[in-house]
């Protein structure tokens, strides 16, 4: 497949409700549709990784757990975790360094362009995008 931007509006759906060990099938979902879209091999795919792993134990550990991972592909990667929570997610202000948790919503800011969260009934879905540009012309992680 040629490196490049997929069709618009190309969409993987990955149900979690229930699943054991989400986190890690997020991940491995998340590197092959990269892989298939032609966007993996870079930093900025490493970074999406992190992301997805980060939105997916925010859910677990805050809102009762995932339901279902989407990822959309077009100009943007939209990256969205569902969950039955219709607490909205808040940054916290002051982590503390060297301390766990607190963390995870200033590394979704850090590494997506563009992030929030959208309720819905029975819970929300929080999502990161990350401009195509630069999944394309990252630098490649050495192997």
């Amino acid at each position: 497949m040629s490196v490049g931007l997929p069709a618009a509006g190309q969409r993987r759906r990955l149900a979690l409700t229930g699943v054991r060990g989400s986190v890690a099938k997020g991940r491995d979902f998340t590197r092959q549709a990269l892989r298939d879209w032609g966007w993996d091999g870079t930093e900025t795919a490493e970074d999406t990784l992190l992301l997805v792993s980060e939105l997916l134990t925010n859910a677990s550990l805050h809102a009762g757990g995932c339901h279902e991972l989407v990822l959309t592909a077009g100009k943007v990667l939209r990256v969205e975790v569902s969950d039955g929570s219709t607490a909205l997610p808040r940054r916290d202000p002051a982590p503390r360094r060297g301390v766990p948790g607190g963390h995870g919503l200033h590394i979704v800011e850090r590494l997506s362009d563009r992030w929030g969260a959208d309720p819905h009934p029975g819970g929300k879905a929080v999502w990161a995008e990350i401009d195509a540009a630069r999944l394309v012309s990252g630098r490649p992680t050495e192997r």
